[in-house]
């Protein structure tokens, strides 16, 4: 039977933490993107489009290096956040961040793919009545595009349980402190005798993600229209 030490279970519990975190962080932010993306007359909104999804075709790697130089000491961004007390690189936080980034192009895919199924006849309809666009959004669009917004916050947390490059390079391997379950697995990887501890950990990764997956499928089946069922 397998046993995991102390710092496997923070590993395991750091990870459910930072995905939980970047999902939801990610939201507000994935839904304002995919409404962008689908309603809206936003000058340049190839370029955005580009910029959103870029993450998702750049290595990992890339993407750790470069929020490394933008969050780092000497990063205007990093450099504003020091003056204020912040620190972000080297803590769990940059965790969080490097997940949102790399997951965000998943969540507003997902997203944006059920907004565009939405009938447009419903959204003009509303506006002939004379909702608002906040209305429109909040009484028509997101009930609408529900089961994708779940669908996609499904994705971006299985992404975020399995986070590796980006996450070494701005977050570090700090037992205890940033290292998630594949970061003590990349461990175990290169430590003889480690390979028993590496599958232990591969499978409790195997079993979140599975629990997320079968979560997310009984909330879909939940929220279908009865004529669909």
């Amino acid at each position: 039977m397998l046993e995991f030490s102390p710092t496997d279970w923070q590993a395991i519990t750091l990870s459910a933490q930072v995905a939980v975190t970047a999902t939801l962080l990610s939201l507000p932010f994935g839904i304002t993107a995919a409404y962008l993306l689908v309603f809206s007359r936003l000058p340049g909104k190839a370029l955005f489009d580009g910029l959103v999804n870029l993450p998702l075709v750049l290595p990992p790697v890339v993407v750790g290096y470069l929020l490394l130089l933008l969050l780092g000491s000497k990063g205007w961004l990093g450099g504003l956040l020091a003056g204020l007390g912040i620190q972000i690189i080297f803590t769990w936080k940059a965790a969080v961040i490097a997940s949102m980034v790399v997951g965000f192009p998943l969540l507003v895919r997902s997203i944006r793919i059920g907004m565009e199924d939405i009938d447009l006849h419903l959204i003009q309809a509303s506006r002939t009545l004379g909702a608002h666009w906040y209305d429109t959004l909040f009484s028509v669009i997101l009930p609408l595009a529900g089961r994708a917004i779940l669908a996609g916050a499904t994705l971006m947390f299985a992404r975020s349980l399995g986070e590796f490059g980006a996450t070494i390079v701005i977050a570090g391997n700090i037992p205890g402190v940033t290292q998630t379950i594949p970061l003590a697995i990349y461990d175990y990887t290169a430590t003889p005798g480690g390979d028993r501890m590496a599958l232990g950990l591969c499978l409790v990764s195997v079993v979140l993600a599975l629990a997320v997956l079968l979560c997310n499928e009984g909330l879909v089946q939940r929220f279908r229209p009865r004529s669909r069922r």
